[in-house]
């Protein structure tokens, strides 16, 4: 049985904390094995005495959670080696961006556009989506919008006899981990357009002209179009 998996995280809030509201859509084919190219970075991470963290990009430079008794240094080790390791996984992805205030920060008016822009992008890859007699969505249910969102807009498109909604948690999926990383990187790339990255933003990624070639553009290879 054919089957794909889709992978979902968010980047924003509902309320007013944040500029931007980022949903990250992953698309991995079952049959394309990453065990290898895992076996690789765990490999890698233990030749460097590095433990096995699940990659959390926000809290990862911030020196949050799991990172929060590591050196700067050695969380910029830790985003290198996990970069090498979603370059070389097989998967695919879309990110939606938006900026809050262009819906006067109604989220009714946010949620309206985000489910229109997900299923006319569903409807665009009909085609290439029912050749999987199963598709798969794993979301760990974070936010309202999201869940609703994503629910209504997949099924109105596919067939609801070839969805499974999954939980999903970064300890137990590595391509989660690459959903996360993914709209991380796509909202700072969103902050360094307008000029409100942060100073950690530099810190991690240099200027914006570095952060482009060195960062986003080898993750931009894998975005769908």
């Amino acid at each position: 049985m054919r089957e794909i998996s889709i992978f979902v995280d968010e980047s924003g809030d509902a309320g007013e904390t944040s500029r931007f509201y980022l949903i990250t859509l992953v698309f991995h084919e079952q049959n394309l094995s990453i065990s290898n190219v895992v076996a690789v970075y765990e490999q890698d991470l233990a030749r460097r005495n590095m433990a096995d963290i699940p990659m959390h990009l926000g809290p990862l430079m911030n020196g949050n959670d799991d990172y929060k008794l590591l050196t700067t240094a050695e969380r910029k080790q830790y985003l290198s080696c996990f970069r090498i390791l979603v370059e070389h996984m097989p998967f695919s992805y879309i990110t939606l961006a938006y900026e809050k205030a262009h819906f006067n920060d109604e989220i009714a008016k946010l949620l309206m556009r985000m489910k229109r822009d997900l299923t006319q992008f569903l409807f665009d890859r009909f085609e290439y989506l029912s050749r999987f007699e199963a598709v798969k969505v794993y979301y760990d249910n974070g936010q309202s919008i999201v869940t609703e969102a994503i629910h209504d807009a997949v099924e109105y498109v596919l067939a609801k006899n070839a969805i499974i909604y999954k939980d999903a948690s970064p300890r137990d999926y590595r391509l989660f981990q690459v959903a996360d990383y993914i709209c991380s990187l796509e909202l700072i790339d969103a902050k360094y357009s307008c000029g409100a990255q942060s100073n950690t933003d530099e810190r991690f990624f240099g200027a914006y002209g570095s952060f482009k070639k060195n960062w986003l553009k080898k993750l931009r290879r894998k975005r769908l179009v």
